[in-house]
């Protein structure tokens, strides 16, 4: 496969760690990105607040702690040059002859309000912003397992921010978004015809946890041209799930395929995010899933799923 993959937490273990690319021994770095068969990787600035930000020895708020996370990026850019590229729309990945690597953010904590911060996101090559992660900020609310706070959509800024986001070429992504807040992004990409994705999200009739995709958003997602990419954490594929399993991946594909359509599905690790067991190991263990994928989808539709539909909405 050629693999676009639309999340992953690597850059804020480089940030961490104080290493790049050639040296991270997690789940992702050069050589596995190599070997897994990468096409593109959505490298996510995740950017932790208060407990996840204490574990991680940060003391940074989220402003300045997004300008160190975007001047990793940019220093593993040029470090490992000769092996990766920053991508900034679908001809790059389509003309480069390196792995390609896009620029996301997952959390808008820190646009606090502020256009010109939308901006400076874009300027910095981001493409694509998860609205919210598990704290409310300026754009709306967080998935919970409290359905009525579950049931909160968009604050006024978001839902004028992701129609600025349209305009200026940011994908609006609604992984860890509450369902009202989801309701409200599928309602303006009916109205705009502008597509969004769910970078990292799974099933929720195959696994009960609130950040997962009811089989009506699912069907709501593909209605607007969108699409939803599998996370990898155990705990979101199965209910009291403890190891990351291929076979697990691939019951949620093929529920996503039987709900919503081959054309609405992609791939969304949460590498390096994810602290369960993984069965595959890292993201080498794509060779593995390709070839379960085999015996449940065609060439076509595998295809489809591992890169053909993110380009079509990042076009």
């Amino acid at each position: 496969m050629k693999i676009i993959d639309m999340h992953c937490d690597t850059m804020l273990e480089s940030y961490r760690k104080k290493k790049n690319l050639y040296d991270l021994e997690g789940h992702i770095n050069i050589e596995k990105l190599k070997k897994g068969g990468s096409f593109a990787q959505c490298f996510a600035l995740f950017i932790p607040q208060n407990k996840e930000a204490e574990e991680c020895n940060i003391n940074l708020a989220p402003y300045p702690l997004y300008h160190e996370l975007v001047k990793t990026f940019k220093q593993n850019m040029a470090e490992c040059s000769a092996d990766i590229k920053q991508v900034f729309c679908k001809k790059d990945i389509l003309e480069n002859d390196k792995l390609s690597a896009l620029l996301t953010v997952e959390d808008g904590t820190f646009v606090e309000g502020k256009y010109e911060r939308i901006d400076e996101m874009y300027n910095d090559g981001a493409r694509m912003l998860a609205l919210t992660w598990n704290y409310e900020n300026c754009f709306g609310y967080p998935n919970n397992i409290d359905a009525k706070l579950h049931a909160k959509g968009l604050k006024d800024f978001g839902k004028d921010a992701i129609r600025y986001m349209n305009e200026k070429g940011i994908i609006v992504d609604v992984s860890h978004l509450s369902e009202g807040g989801f309701w409200d992004v599928v309602a303006n990409s009916k109205e705009t015809h502008i597509p969004f994705v769910a970078s990292h999200s799974c099933c929720r009739d195959i696994c009960s946890h609130q950040r997962n995709l009811t089989d009506k958003q699912l069907k709501a997602l593909a209605d607007c041209g969108s699409i939803a990419g599998v996370n990898f954490y155990s705990a979101f594929l199965e209910n009291g799930g403890k190891v990351s399993r291929v076979l697990d991946i691939v019951k949620h594909l093929e529920h996503m395929k039987n709900v919503c359509g081959v054309s609405a599905i992609a791939f969304g690790s949460d590498f390096d995010g994810i602290d369960c067991e993984v069965e595959y190991k890292d993201f080498v263990g794509f060779n593995l899933i390709e070839e379960a994928m085999t015996k449940v989808f065609t060439d076509d539709e595998i295809d489809k799923i591992s890169h053909e539909n993110f380009l079509r909405i990042f076009g």
